[in-house]
């Protein structure tokens, strides 16, 4: 149990602070401040002692030193049963400090800011408050820490019932809280400037694009019902360094809790509509497009991808880059069985509230959409024991970067509806095959072991309008057969990344069957 007899306050967040002083106050313990904190204690009538009148030194270098002096952290680290460390600090005149409230300087909040210069970012870091923490934290036993505004309520609720004390049980806790906050605090500084300065030429070769030991800092968002199953338990984080428009940023606007895999299909569903500056609609369940299409309006769109395959979008995540428009929410209550959330990055008013008549549909909003960033995430995938780590799929092909093999050219339309395709495809499960009529999918094959059998569902999805469509193959053919495939469907040119150690057979079959194929180069795995 500890008496708090003197307490430092130094705190960015002032939310909570006026309850968290007023007991202080009475329990008559002694107040050190600094700068903003000071005044707005002062302000609630409640006597407060500037740190520089305690430490006999002046605050210095536009405030970057306050608090990095002996009277502070000997008063902090001092242990109380050691009988040479009282007496150093009594020789000296440090007084013993009880309690250090700090929380930082929000550098992850000021580098999420679009455009945030690199200066700004490194003002934002703080030296002194992590310096109070770890020395306050290393003396638990003996100095009440909180980092943490969600943590005042505790330490109040204890000095009431205790007096003006806190128990040792409290006092552990905190301090190791500390600890986890520092160091995700120092590892979302390590994360921007190694991504800042991997951006400058001079500092490139000094930056490793994959590092020795990675330290990752997210924050949770919330504790979720379950994970992909009800007997998993499961929680949403944030990377708050991040301002790339994502799920993680989106608001919710109505229906019930979101679920985990509601979270991941959320996500697969954004990811396909940011690729595309046409209104675009895409139709998600189990991660992968069973419709995607870009037309001139956005219901169009949605209508186009909800053709795909009507049968596997029950239950789905419907994904848009435009505003969701009154016509295009009629549209969704009139055509769809049921949907279980829509992300868009906004909704005009009256489609918002013919939507929020569907109790449980969940309605997402992303702030910010079309915002380009740096792109500097990367896709991780983890693995018991480890964590793979790559860079993120962003490869972009236009036509001049195709390589016609066949005797065949397709055609110009034909062209657009390959490369839609292709984008598509990348977002499919490998082994991926897409069928396409112009800008809009007619069939996906997804996630099958072998690439003639993602050919043959591509096929039996789109039916009759498999005739005359285009074909996207995330990675190469291994023999003829889904080209066999492919031309009983109707297909009629098919784009591929080639590499093979059979391409010229395939290449022969194409042209034996009167069939168009380009190369790309580029392979599109998702696994």
């Amino acid at each position: 149990m500890v008496r708090v007899k003197r307490a430092l306050i130094s705190v960015s967040d002032k939310t909570g602070l006026d309850g968290l002083v007023k007991v202080l106050n009475k329990f008559g313990v002694e107040i050190l401040s600094t700068g903003g904190t000071a005044k707005a204690i002062r302000a609630l009538n409640i006597p407060v002692k500037d740190v520089s009148e305690h430490t006999g030194f002046p605050e210095m270098l536009d405030g970057r030193v306050k608090t990095l002096h002996p009277k502070v952290h000997g008063g902090l680290l001092a242990l109380r049963e050691n009988k040479e460390h009282m007496e150093t600090v009594k020789k000296h005149g440090i007084g013993l400090i009880d309690m250090v409230v700090v929380n930082l300087y929000p550098f992850e909040k000021t580098v999420a800011k679009p455009g945030v210069k690199l200066e700004e970012a490194i003002e934002n870091i703080d030296i002194g408050g992590p310096s109070m923490l770890r020395s306050a934290a290393k003396n638990h036993r003996s100095v009440c820490v909180l980092c943490d505004v969600a943590d005042y309520i505790r330490v109040i609720e204890a000095m009431e019932k205790t007096g003006g004390s806190i128990p040792e049980e409290l006092l552990i806790e905190l301090g190791i809280k500390v600890f986890q906050k520092t160091s995700t605090y120092d590892a979302a500084i390590f994360n921007y400037l190694k991504s800042h300065g991997s951006q400058v030429t001079s500092l490139k070769s000094q930056v490793e694009e994959f590092p020795a030991s990675l330290n990752l800092s997210f924050k949770k968002l919330q504790d979720l019902r379950y994970g992909e199953n009800p007997h998993q338990r499961a929680a949403f984080y944030k990377d708050e360094s991040s301002n790339e428009p994502g799920v993680s940023g989106a608001v919710q606007l109505h229906g019930k809790e979101l679920s985990f895999n509601n979270i991941i299909d959320l996500n697969a569903a954004l990811e396909i509509v940011k690729e595309f500056n046409e209104p675009a609609a895409t139709i998600i369940k189990h991660t992968n497009p069973c419709g995607t299409a870009a037309a001139k309006s956005l219901k169009q769109a949605y209508l186009d991808a909800l053709d795909c395959d009507r049968l596997s979008a029950f239950g789905s995540i419907v994904g848009f880059n435009r505003p969701v428009d009154l016509e295009t929410a009629k549209t969704i209550l009139e055509e769809a069985d049921f949907v279980e959330c829509m992300i868009a990055p906004s909704y005009e008013s009256p489609a918002l509230e013919a939507l929020k008549t569907k109790k449980n549909l969940r309605l997402l909003e992303v702030k910010n959409f079309g915002v380009k960033t740096a792109n500097t995430d990367k896709d991780m995938k983890k693995v018991v024991g480890g964590m793979l780590i790559q860079d993120r799929d962003l490869a972009v092909l236009k036509e001049s970067d195709l390589k016609v093999v066949t005797k065949k050219k397709p055609a110009k339309e034909e062209f657009a509806s390959l490369l839609f395709g292709w984008v598509v495809a990348k977002h499919v499960k490998s082994n991926s095959i897409v069928l396409c009529q112009g800008t809009k999918t007619v069939g996906v094959g997804a996630g099958q072991m072998s690439r003639v059998d993602s050919v043959m569902i591509a096929c039996k999805k789109a039916g009759s309008r498999a005739k005359g469509s285009t074909l996207a193959s995330d990675a190469f053919f291994p023999k003829e057969d889904g080209i066999e495939q492919a031309h009983e469907g109707g297909i009629t040119a098919i784009i591929q990344p080639g590499g093979s150690i059979r391409d010229a057979e395939v290449i022969k079959k194409a042209d034996e069957l009167g069939m168009a194929m380009v190369f790309t180069g580029v392979r599109h795995f998702k696994h």
